[in-house]
């Protein structure tokens, strides 16, 4: 079986909302998977064929640019396609002159992030009863 190489490219907000919504809040509408900022936001997507699988959406303020809703279906998980994702990222990030990437990462993904350089800060909070930390990455 031939295999099927990961393409990673930016998409549109509406294109993330999707996998937003099946993986994030299958139990939710899709409308609640909007995020404030989401026109204003890059949007990027990991395609296996002609499949998206992946998404990764990034808020800027000034010279820093945020991580939010980043999220691969559950089928595709632990393949290393979110990995390629991030990376992909990061490297456009830089290229593109931000100084600061950052996101709220859930402490149980906290393993995922710290390979990437990626170091928390400050003490652990809660989003209803899930545990994070702030985690951030200079990219200068």
């Amino acid at each position: 079986m031939p295999l099927v190489q990961i393409q990673i490219q930016k998409i549109t907000w509406q294109q993330a909302i999707p996998v937003r919504h099946k993986v994030l809040w299958p139990d939710k509408s899709p409308e609640f998977c909007h995020v404030e900022g989401d026109k204003e936001g890059w949007h990027f997507g990991a395609f296996l064929g002609d499949q998206l699988v992946a998404v990764a959406s990034i808020y800027f303020d000034g010279c820093s640019a945020r991580l939010r809703k980043f999220a691969t279906l559950v089928e595709y998980q632990g393949q290393g396609i979110g990995k390629a994702l991030l990376t992909e990222v990061i490297g456009v990030l830089r290229t593109e002159g931000i100084k600061l990437f950052w996101c709220d990462a859930r402490e149980s993904a906290m393993g995922f992030y710290q390979p990437f350089g990626m170091q928390a800060e400050g003490e652990r909070f809660y989003k209803g009863p899930v545990p994070y930390f702030k985690m951030s990455l200079s990219l200068q």
